[in-house]
């Protein structure tokens, strides 16, 4: 136990509330990007979530997903580029301004989408296994009612 202890950083040892945030969601991503690399997707790292997270279905410029990601819009080029370059998604003429380009998932990219989704849901319905149905409900709940009001914060 000591020596699990000596790796947590400070917010991890106070058990702050972002690190109660985060922790899960770590583990979460882990989970489901480990499942995409085993079910062909090897290619795919959390990195991109960023793209496949923030895309709109009718597609995104590279400006809009890098202010929703909160990333330069360099490190968006990149990951769209390499996303590109590997099928997941392709970059057209904006209709509404030829100037910009439009970024949209191939096949292959909502395939990616909807697999990680469905690895989301099962690393959920594991955890309900081990902690109760009702608790995770009641997690559920509560973070929904979290997110509800964040806007409420100062």
């Amino acid at each position: 136990m000591a020596h699990k202890m000596a790796h947590k950083n400070v917010t991890e040892e106070a058990r702050t509330f972002g690190a109660l945030l985060r922790l899960p969601y770590q583990k979460l991503q882990q989970q489901v990007y480990t499942q995409l690399a085993a079910n062909g997707f090897e290619d795919i790292r959390p990195a991109h979530s960023n793209v496949f997270r923030y895309i709109l279905p009718a597609g995104s410029r590279v400006t809009e997903l890098a202010e929703r990601a909160e990333m330069t819009k360099q490190s968006m080029a990149y990951l769209v580029n390499y996303l590109e370059e590997h099928g997941y998604v392709t970059q057209m003429a904006d209709p509404l301004d030829g100037r910009a380009k439009l970024v949209q998932l191939t096949p292959r990219g909502v395939a990616v989408q909807q697999t990680a989704l469905e690895f989301s849901q099962q690393v959920e319905d594991q955890l309900a296994r081990h902690i109760g149905k009702q608790h995770m409900k009641q997690l559920r709940s509560l973070l929904e009612l979290v997110v509800d009001n964040l806007d409420r914060l100062e």
